[in-house]
């Protein structure tokens, strides 16, 4: 990813609504929403939840396709994963930035 489409991206991702739609879908997978559910669910307005669908997907980080009479959206993984990327591009210089601490502790086994 260059850095003219990462710009875009985040700043399409620079804003309250469009951030709640792109981690919503983010979380659904790839199976996604469609638009009225996503606008029902995060309180966003139609009309908002048009302009903020077409700014997600001219940034390329949403995809948009057809079931019957709706249009369901859904992250697109590539994009979100080449922005990151893009972001820990050569981080620390190749060496390790903050010790791996683990979140859980695993069971000890019985024997």
């Amino acid at each position: 990813m260059d850095t003219k489409a990462t710009i875009v991206a985040l700043a399409a991702l620079a804003q309250e609504s469009r951030l709640a739609v792109f981690r919503l879908l983010i979380q659904l997978g790839p199976e996604g929403m469609a638009a009225t559910k996503i606008g029902a669910q995060l309180g966003i307005a139609p009309s908002s939840m048009s302009f903020h669908l077409k700014e997600l997907a001219h940034a390329d980080l949403i995809t948009a396709r057809q079931e019957g009479r709706y249009v369901i959206y859904s992250a697109n993984f590539s994009t979100m994963n080449a922005v990151i990327g893009f972001l820990t591009e050569n981080c620390c210089g190749g060496n390790v930035c903050t010790p791996v601490v683990a979140c859980c502790t695993p069971e000890e086994t019985v024997s």
